[in-house]
């Protein structure tokens, strides 16, 4: 095999752009050989502007079934996406999963257990793992050097999103089409991006608020306090309507601090270990030394483009994924976590009940409300990730 032949389910906002960095030669190692989408206007778009070699189909089994590829990346309503992994492990295909992995873990879970029964490639399209400055951030992190965490603080309010944005799709902010809002949309990234560096807390209290600043039914402002099982606290603040907004994430370790904001990432670090200087120190007010720095990347953040790359590369040559698929569950685990709480007002224990909170989902998802939408609309997404 030269090249993985890749099948593209769901050509709507994010399909739409994979779909065109593959024709556009981005992806070397990979070639778009068929889509699918169940809208006829969306079919009528990718007739118009893909390739004649690319087949079309209305359902994303039909095209699992083809044989016109070797893997597929699954760019659907949440909902759908174990259950279209599933169909293409059984027919012997490579899958990529756009986030989140689904809508609640219990799900996944399944899906994780057919995958590894397989022997095919799995990864997630978590792209911001490509992002230099997370990279770094979480080789600071997790390498020991700045001993252990005692506190994370990230608020990640610059996912603004306008009325019209949810307006645009009948599943849209809805508990049964999307099964949340921010949490569900926007920060799986975030979700991932915190469990990865920090490690995943063993307590979440989470505050949803529905509705709050848009007309959706879904959370579209949270605040939640987590714990971990070292002692370290957390806190994670995110919405859809703040502007400008803000994107702090800063980890608090016994060695120092690291800041990510504003694309760059700034080391403080103590001369001392700071349990060590707290216990030893005579002076009540006395402060361990602290060196401030820019730290240093490789500058290097491929976005979608890099997980695709790393999939066919997984596949052709057994190099490394960006983030291996089964790895999806957890950020997963941090919203359910989050959603659940909030909706008992209480704290959740990690690993949380997945039987609990698919009965609790299921009670919103039976008041949702159906959304008439008219016409078809697809953003640029270019600059929203």
């Amino acid at each position: 095999m030269e090249k993985v032949r890749l099948g593209i389910i769901g050509i709507g906002n994010m399909g739409t752009t994979h779909s065109k960095s593959l024709t556009e030669g981005l992806v070397p190692e990979m070639e778009l050989t068929a889509v699918a989408d169940r809208k006829e206007s969306r079919r009528v778009w990718c007739k118009e502007n893909l390739p004649e070699s690319v087949t079309i189909f209305e359902e994303g089994k039909d095209l699992i079934a083809s044989g016109k590829c070797d893997a597929v990346l699954i760019a659907v309503p949440h909902y759908q996406h174990p259950e279209l992994a599933i169909d293409a492990f059984d027919h012997d295909l490579h899958v990529l999963c756009e986030k989140p992995a689904g809508v609640y873990t219990k799900q996944v879970r399944l899906m994780n257990e057919r995958a590894q029964a397989s022997d095919k490639v799995f990864a997630m399209m978590f792209n911001q793992r490509t992002n230099c400055v997370y990279r770094k951030m979480h080789e600071l992190v997790t390498s020991g050097e700045l001993g252990a965490i005692k506190r994370v603080n990230w608020i990640i309010t610059d996912w603004y999103r306008t009325q019209s944005y949810y307006d645009s799709g009948d599943w849209r902010a809805t508990w049964d089409g999307e099964g949340g809002g921010v949490l569900l949309n926007q920060c799986p990234h975030n979700l991932d991006l915190l469990q990865w560096i920090c490690g995943m807390p063993s307590r979440v209290h989470a505050f949803c608020h529905n509705g709050k600043w848009h007309d959706i039914e879904v959370e579209d402002d949270v605040t939640a306090y987590l714990e971990y099982p070292n002692g370290a606290t957390g806190v994670f603040i995110t919405t859809t309507a703040d502007a400008p907004g803000t994107n702090r994430f800063e980890v608090t370790l016994e060695g120092g601090k690291v800041v990510c904001e504003d694309n760059k990432l700034t080391l403080h670090k103590l001369a001392v270990n700071e349990r060590e200087f707290c216990k030893t120190a005579k002076g009540g007010f006395d402060k361990p030394e602290c060196t401030v720095s820019e730290v240093e990347t490789d500058g290097l953040n491929e976005q979608h483009v890099g997980v695709m790359k790393a999939f066919a590369g997984n596949i052709l040559h057994g190099t490394s994924l960006i983030a291996k698929g089964e790895e999806g569950i957890n950020g997963l685990t941090l919203s359910n976590a989050m959603h659940l709480s909030s909706w008992l007002g209480h704290a959740i224990e990690l690993p949380l009940d997945e039987y609990l909170f698919l009965e609790e989902l299921n009670k919103h998802r039976a008041s949702s409300k159906k959304k008439e939408v008219t016409g078809d609309v697809v953003f640029e997404t270019k600059g929203t990730y």
